[in-house]
């Protein structure tokens, strides 16, 4: 896996890669098998459905937050950062896990 440069720094990483550390607290980091076109795409969809839900709550609509909190916990496991560890999926497990994610997206947006 590359490093990055400092200029370009994410989060700090665990040696083995499976995490991140944020505000000291140890996160699972997202899937590096999966391509930066659909990762792109999957974030995409995540930071969507983090504005939904920001929105449900100013507008005060307990179902559509249930909605969009739904899509934030299917986005975070398509990226491989919540449910089964990607690190113990098979490869094509781990494939099936964001190509069905983005195939639903997909499919709801046309």
């Amino acid at each position: 896996m590359p490093r990055v440069t400092k200029e370009h720094a994410g989060p700090e990483q665990t040696d083995d890669g499976r995490y991140v550390v944020i505000d000291g607290r140890r996160r699972s980091a997202t899937d590096p098998d999966i391509p930066e076109a659909e990762a792109a795409e999957l974030r995409r969809a995540l930071m969507a459905a983090r504005r939904a839900v920001g929105a449900a709550l100013r507008a005060g609509d307990a179902e559509a937050e249930r909605a969009a909190r739904a899509r934030v916990q299917a986005a975070k496991v398509a990226l491989g950062e919540r449910g089964t560890p990607w690190w113990e999926q098979s490869d094509a497990e781990r494939r099936r896990r964001w190509q069905g994610f983005l195939a639903d997206l997909r499919s709801s947006a046309g």
